[in-house]
C-alpha cells in the first residue's frame, strides 16, 4: 500500500514539473528497498530471519539517474571561482587546480578575495557559480561574503563552517562542540587539548608497551608505536558522510622525521595482516566517533542547505604500544608533521590529496551540478520517499562509492552503525530513510571489492610485479615540475606541454628541482637516464636546461618514454645607467660571503683619483672591484656595466692585437689544468688569431698550431682527470711530463710558456714537482705562469662536492701559501681568488659554479647582434681604468668567449707575457 501511494504522487510530481521518467523509477526503487528494509525488520521482530534481498534493482536504477542528468547537463556552462588569497597565480597549487578544473570542463575564474570577485557579487549574478574554492589565507573572506544557508543546492564550497566552528579552540585547546550539552557523558578517544590552536611539537613518545607485552600473553598482537597525520574528507553533515584519503604522514619512535605513505601498507610493514586490518578498522571508528559528537547537535541543522559542500580534516592519532589510537590533534585543513623533504613533500603530498578530492567529488560533465532541474519525490508521503536535496546527497554518495580513487569510505558503516546505537541523540540522526540507504548502499560496494575478481586480479598483478621486478609505466607524463624557491614556468604546466622557460633574478643561484609522475610506475631522472630523481642546481648566469626523463623500467633495459625541458634564463645584475652625478664605489666581498672576516663586505666609498701612471709589477698586486653608483648605500643605484677590476696603485695595460701577435710570435704556450684554466687559454687563442675556429669542452690534450699566421703554437692537457678511479689516474708529475714530451722540441727560454693553475686542486707539492720536472728536462728557464685557486663549489649542489664558509676561507689562505710559494720560486702568478671573490654569484654554466667564463657562437657582420637580454649580457666598461675594458666578438670568429671576470684575469695573464710590450 505504502508503495502504491509513492508511486502514485511520483507520477504526479512528474506531471507538475515535466520531470524525466527515471525518477520514476528511482522513486519506485525507493519504496521497494524500504518496503524489503521494513518487513526485514518485522521479521527480525517475530523471530523470523528477514527475506536475503539484493539492491541490484536500486543501484541499477542510480545509474540509470545519473547516466541520464549527466547527458542532460553536459551542455551546461559549469562555472568555478578560486579565491587565491596570498597564493600567487603560477603556484602549483593553483595551477593545479585550474588544470583539473579545466579538464572536467569547467570555467575557471581566479580571484585574490571574494570581495573582488565579480562572480560572487549579488547584482552580477552571484548564483551563477557551481563551485567556491577558497585556498589558504583566504578563508576568512569567504566566509564573510558566503552564507552557506542561502547557497543554492547546486553550488559547492570547499569549507563547512559548522565544521571549523566546532574544531575551533574554546580556550586551553578545547574543542567548541565539547562544551555542547549534548556531549555530557559520551566518550570520545581524543585529548581535550585536540583543537588547541598553538603549533608545539608533537613528540613520538618512546615505545612503553615493552613492560605490558612482558606480561602479556603470547597472541597479544604486535605494539605500534607512532604519530600518524590521517587526513579526512567530510562531504555531508546531515547525514553524515566522510572518507579518509589513503596517504598519511608517520613519525615513528624509529624515525622522527615524518614521511608520507599509504595508511595500509605501513600498517602492514609494522603489525602484519590481521593486526594491521584491527587497527585501521580502530582509526576510522575514533575519528567518526569525534565526527558523530561533532554534527550531532541541533546547531548543525541550520547547515543543511550547504548540501554539497565539503571539509578537508587532519586527524593527528598517537599510537603509544596499542591498536587503539588517541586523536591528539584536530585541524580543519591539511597540515603536516616535519617531514624529512620540507622543501617538497608536504606541497606536493598536499597537492596530490587535493587533486585527489576533486577528482572524487566532481565528475566530468557532472549533472549535480545543475541550477535548473530538481530531482526527488514522493513529497508528503510520511518520509517514506527521498526529497530533493536527499536525491542529490544519494546521487553523489553513489558515484563515490562506485569510484572511490584514493578515498576509502569513513562513515557511515556497519560497524560505526552498530557502535552509534547506544547514543539516543546519534541513533535519532541515522535513523532517516537516506541514511539506511547510504548504509546499504557501502555495504553493498564494500562486498563488491571483496569479491573474488577482484583477488584474482590483483593475484595476477602481483605476479607480474614478481617476474618483471616493477609495474610498467602506462602514462609516461608529469604530474607537476616542483622547484624550491618556485619558478613561474612559461608556458604554465601541463602534462602534455613538453619545453618550458623561467626567467631567473640575478640573486637566485640554485634551484632544487623535483618533478613528479602522473604514475608512481613511472620513474624520472634528471638529464640523463641513470640521474638523480630530484636535485640542487646550481644557475649560472644565462641560459641553463634541465631535461628531465620519465622511464619505463620495468623492462630488464630503461626506456626513457618522455622528455621534458626546462630552459632558464638567469638575468644579469640589475643595472642602473648613470646619466648625471655619480660616486665611485668599490668592494673586495660579497657581504652574502665573508671569506675575510676582518676585511669589510658590500659597497664602500672610495675617493676618485687618475689613472695610474705605471704599469703593474705582477700579477697578483690586491686590488678591488669598482663600479660608479648613485650611491654606494645601495647596490641596486650602480651602473654594474662599468664594474672594472682596480689594482692598488697601478694598472694592468691592455696589449692591441698587432703587440700582442708580434709577443707571441715563435712562442710553444703549454697549459696544464682544469676548465677555469682552458678558459683563459682559449681567451688568448681569440685574441691573439682574431678568431676561434675551434673549441670544445675537452678533459684530454689538445693541440693547436695554426695561431698567428702559424708562427704559435698552443697545447692543453686537462688535469686532473677526476672521473678516473684513484689508481688509474695519472699524477700531476706524469701528466706534466707527457705534456712536455709531446710538445718537443722546446726552447729553454721564456719562448716557452707553462701555464699552470685551477680552480681548487693546486697546492704547494704541484710547485715544487714543476720545479723538479723542469729541472729534469732542462727547461728551467721556460716562463712558468701561475693561475691561482678561484672560488667554487661554494653551493650544496648534488652529486658534487661543496665547501662550507670555513672551508672556503681556509682555502684563502692556502690560496695565500700558494702564491708566495710561486713568486718565491720566480713564477708569475696571476691572482684569480681575490678576482673571483666578490663577484662569486656571476659564475656562468658548471656545476661546481666556479666558470666564469663561456663560450658561445659569435656573430658576423652579415648577422644581426642580439637585442635585448642578450645584448645586456655583453659587458661594456667605457668608463673602466685603461687595461680592463672588454673587447667585442671579432666580426668573423665562430666563437666567442665571454665573461667580464673571465676576461680580466685573463688580461693580466696576457700583460704578463709580454711585459716588453706593454711599456710606452
Amino acid at each position: 500500500m505504502v508503495c502504491l501511494v509513492c508511486v502514485r504522487d511520483a507520477r504526479m510530481l512528474l506531471r507538475r514539473r515535466s520531470c524525466s521518467g527515471p525518477l520514476v523509477l528511482l522513486g519506485v526503487a525507493v519504496c521497494l528497498f524500504y518496503q524489503t528494509r521494513m518487513g526485514a525488520r518485522n521479521h527480525l521482530k517475530s523471530g523470523q530471519e528477514p527475506a536475503d534481498r539484493e539492491p541490484e534493482p536500486f543501484v541499477s536504477e542510480l545509474e540509470t539517474l545519473q547516466r541520464q542528468t549527466e547527458l542532460q547537463q553536459s551542455d551546461l556552462k559549469l562555472r568555478v571561482v578560486v579565491l587565491t588569497g596570498r597564493h600567487v597565480v603560477s603556484s602549483t597549487e593553483v595551477q593545479m587546480y585550474q588544470r583539473v578544473l579545466e579538464q572536467k570542463g569547467y570555467e575557471v575564474q581566479l580571484s585574490r578575495y571574494a570581495e573582488t570577485s565579480a562572480l560572487l557579487r549579488p547584482d552580477k549574478g552571484g548564483s551563477k557559480w557551481n563551485l567556491l574554492v577558497c585556498l589558504s589565507s583566504s578563508e576568512r573572506s569567504c566566509l564573510r561574503r558566503i552564507s552557506s544557508s542561502r547557497l543554492q543546492p547546486h553550488q559547492r564550497v570547499n569549507m563547512v563552517p559548522w565544521l571549523v566552528e566546532a574544531f575551533s579552540d574554546s580556550g586551553s585547546g578545547l574543542c567548541r562542540f565539547y562544551t555542547h550539552t549534548h556531549m555530557s557523558g559520551v566518550t570520545v578517544s581524543m585529548k581535550q587539548d585536540a583543537c588547541r590552536s598553538t603549533r608545539h611539537h608533537l613528540q613520538v613518545l618512546p615505545d612503553s608497551a615493552g613492560l605490558s607485552r612482558q606480561s602479556a600473553a603470547p597472541s597479544t598482537p604486535p605494539a605500534l608505536v607512532a604519530m600518524v597525520n590521517v587526513y579526512v574528507l567530510v562531504t555531508s553533515v546531515r547525514p553524515l558522510t566522510s572518507f579518509l584519503h589513503e596517504i598519511v604522514v608517520v613519525r615513528t619512535s624509529d624515525d622522527l622525521k615524518g614521511r608520507p605513505v599509504k595508511i595500509r601498507t605501513f600498517l602492514l610493514q609494522r603489525l602484519g595482516q590481521e593486526a594491521s586490518h584491527e587497527a585501521l578498522g580502530h582509526v576510522k571508528k575514533v575519528i567518526g566517533q569525534v565526527l558523530r559528537a561533532s554534527v550531532s547537535s541541533e546547531e548543525a541543522d541550520s547547515l543543511h542547505r550547504c548540501l554539497l559542500c565539503f571539509q578537508l580534516m587532519t586527524f593527528t592519532l598517537q599510537f603509544d604500544g596499542s591498536l587503539l589510537p588517541v586523536i591528539v590533534k584536530v585541524d580543519t585543513d591539511l597540515t603536516f608533521m616535519e617531514l624529512k623533504d620540507m622543501a617538497f613533500d608536504a606541497q606536493i603530498t598536499r597537492e596530490v590529496i587535493l587533486e585527489d578530492t576533486l577528482n572524487f567529488l566532481l565528475p566530468s560533465h557532472s549533472g549535480l551540478d545543475s541550477q535548473t532541474h530538481k530531482y526527488g519525490g514522493c513529497r508528503g508521503t510520511q518520509a517514506l520517499c527521498l526529497s530533493e536535496d536527499e536525491t542529490l546527497l544519494l546521487l553523489q554518495f553513489h558515484r563515490q562509492m562506485k569510484t572511490p580513487g584514493a578515498f576509502q569510505l569513513l562513515y557511515p558503516c556497519a560497524a560505526s552503525q552498530q557502535s552509534s546505537s547506544s547514543s539516543s541523540s546519534s541513533s535519532a540522526a541515522e535513523g532517516s530513510d537516506l541514511s539506511a540507504l547510504l548504509l546499504r548502499l557501502s555495504s553493498f560496494y564494500e562486498e563488491q571489492r571483496n569479491h573474488g575478481d577482484r583477488v584474482a586480479e590483483e593475484e595476477a598483478e602481483a605476479s607480474h610485479r614478481r617476474h618483471t621486478g616493477r609495474e610498467p609505466c602506462v602514462d609516461p607524463h608529469l604530474r607537476q615540475i616542483y622547484t624550491d624557491p618556485p619558478l613561474t614556468l612559461t608556458p604554465p604546466f601541463s602534462p602534455w606541454v613538453k619545453e618550458y622557460r623561467a626567467e631567473l633574478p640575478f640573486d637566485l643561484v640554485m634551484v632544487r628541482i623535483r618533478p613528479e609522475p602522473v604514475s608512481p610506475a613511472c620513474r624520472v631522472h634528471l638529464d640523463e637516464h641513470r640521474g638523480p630523481r630530484m636535485a640542487n642546481y646550481p644557475v649560472g648566469l644565462g641560459n641553463s636546461r634541465i631535461s628531465i626523463l620519465v622511464a619505463d623500467e620495468a623492462a630488464p633495459e630503461p626506456v626513457v618514454m618522455t622528455i621534458y625541458t626546462v630552459h632558464m634564463y638567469r638575468e644579469s645584475r640589475p643595472s642602473l645607467p648613470m646619466f648625471g652625478d655619480h660616486v665611485m664605489c668599490s668592494f673586495v666581498q660579497d657581504c652574502g660571503l665573508l671569506v675575510r672576516p676582518s676585511q669589510p663586505c658590500g659597497l664602500q666609498s672610495v675617493l676618485e683619483s687618475g689613472p695610474s701612471a705605471e704599469p703593474c709589477p705582477s700579477g697578483d698586486v690586491p686590488g678591488q672591484w669598482v663600479v660608479p653608483c648613485l650611491s654606494c648605500a645601495d647596490n641596486r643605484t650602480c651602473d654594474w656595466r662599468e664594474v672594472a677590476w682596480q689594482p692598488e696603485g697601478c694598472y694592468h695595460p691592455l696589449l692591441d692585437r698587432p703587440k700582442l701577435q708580434d709577443c707571441m710570435m715563435d712562442r710553444k704556450l703549454l697549459f696544464i689544468g682544469d676548465s677555469t684554466n682552458r678558459g683563459m687559454m682559449y681567451f688568448l687563442m681569440e685574441r691573439v688569431n682574431s678568431s676561434l675556429e675551434a673549441w670544445g669542452k675537452a678533459h684530454d690534450t689538445l693541440t693547436f698550431t695554426d695561431l698567428n699566421q702559424g708562427r704559435t703554437q698552443v697545447r692543453y692537457s686537462y688535469y686532473p682527470q677526476f672521473w678516473l678511479q684513484k689508481h688509474l689516474r695519472p699524477t700531476f708529475q706524469q701528466a706534466l711530463q707527457e705534456l712536455l714530451t709531446r710538445s718537443r722540441p722546446l726552447a729553454n727560454s721564456n719562448q716557452t710558456v707553462l701555464v699552470v693553475g685551477g680552480v681548487q686542486w693546486l697546492n704547494t707539492n704541484h710547485l715544487r714537482v714543476i720545479r723538479d720536472v723542469l729541472k729534469s728536462e732542462a727547461l728551467s728557464e721556460v716562463l712558468v705562469v701561475l693561475k691561482s685557486l678561484g672560488l667554487g663549489f661554494h653551493l650544496p649542489v648534488d652529486g658534487v662536492r661543496s665547501l662550507s664558509l670555513r672551508e672556503i676561507q681556509d682555502l684563502y689562505r692556502e690560496n695565500q701559501k700558494i702564491v708566495a710559494a710561486a713568486k718565491q720560486l720566480g713564477y708569475e702568478v696571476v691572482d684569480t681568488f681575490s678576482i673571483t671573490v666578490g663577484r662569486y654569484k656571476e659564475f656562468l654554466q658548471g656545476r661546481c659554479a666556479c666558470h666564469f667564463h663561456e663560450v658561445e657562437k659569435s656573430w658576423s657582420s652579415e648577422v644581426e647582434p642580439p637585442q635585448g637580454k642578450q645584448a645586456a649580457q655583453q659587458t661594456a666598461f667605457s668608463k673602466a681604468p685603461p687595461g680592463l675594458r672588454p673587447l667585442s666578438a671579432p666580426h668573423g670568429s665562430t666563437y666567442h668567449v665571454r665573461g667580464p671576470v673571465n676576461q680580466v684575469y685573463s688580461e693580466i695573464l696576457l700583460s704578463r707575457l709580454c711585459p716588453a710590450h706593454t711599456r710606452h
